[in-house]
């Protein structure tokens, strides 16, 4: 495996005197599936709002390919893509107009940008979707919409919380099928946080949370040898 790509040291964050994380440290390389399990009220919320810049926490750092969050943000988040777990997408506006909404957000040339996005959907098989309002889109295909987004800065690292949640099964598979070839085919360092033991399976790397500790950190096999079931789904909460 190469060299960390992204580190996680020591990050500590309460919500007055409940705490949420504590002292949490792990690594993602370059190319690495790194599953992270637990169930709601775990961290995993606040894990993510600390990892995309919104939350700042108590202690602790996070940095990506040496540009550390703290001292330089813009940086670091600058090679980072991210799908969140709700929806980010305007389904008031066309596919078209939500892709270059985020290419300008990063400064990215107009011709370069509808290159771009001509690539990311065509890549997808969603070419005839360009035109098409966020709102008559499907689940599965407003995710995949926003996997296109994320990768349109080339981003390093790539993070995907709950990304799966509310899709049929064969949606489920699909997505996580790209974005492991993501992995492999470009390089790209992926941290995806899941309550579903079954999505593990294609992981390098498990990591499982628990009351804002890391408690597992090992080989797909070593963690479904505990036979741990999934966490049940329910609306997700900050914690």
């Amino acid at each position: 495996m190469t060299a960390a790509m992204l580190n996680v040291s020591s990050l500590h964050k309460s919500y007055g005197s409940k705490p949420a994380l504590k002292g949490v440290s792990f690594t993602v390389s370059e190319g690495e599936f790194v599953v992270l399990l637990g169930p709601n009220g775990a961290g995993k919320s606040t894990l993510m709002q600390v990892l995309t810049g919104l939350f700042s926490p108590d202690q602790g750092d996070v940095t990506l390919f040496g540009q550390s969050l703290r001292a330089n943000p813009s940086r670091a988040l600058a090679r980072m893509g991210v799908v969140f777990q709700q929806t980010a997408l305007d389904l008031d506006l066309s596919v078209k107009a939500n892709l270059l909404f985020h290419t300008d957000l990063h400064g990215m040339a107009r011709p370069l940008a509808l290159e771009r996005i001509a690539q990311g959907l065509a890549g997808m098989g969603l070419q005839d979707q360009l035109n098409q309002s966020a709102r008559g889109l499907s689940g599965g295909t407003r995710r995949k919409i926003e996997l296109v987004r994320a990768l349109l800065h080339h981003p390093s690292a790539l993070l995907m919380d709950e990304a799966t949640v509310g899709l049929d099964p064969p949606s489920r598979q699909q997505l996580l099928q790209t974005v492991r070839q993501l992995c492999t085919q470009s390089g790209v360092g992926v941290l995806w946080t899941t309550h579903l033991t079954e999505e593990v399976k294609v992981a390098d790397r498990v990591l499982r949370l628990e009351q804002g500790l890391l408690t597992f950190d090992g080989t797909p096999q070593a963690y479904l040898a505990t036979q741990a079931p999934d966490f049940p789904e329910t609306p997700s909460a900050q914690a």
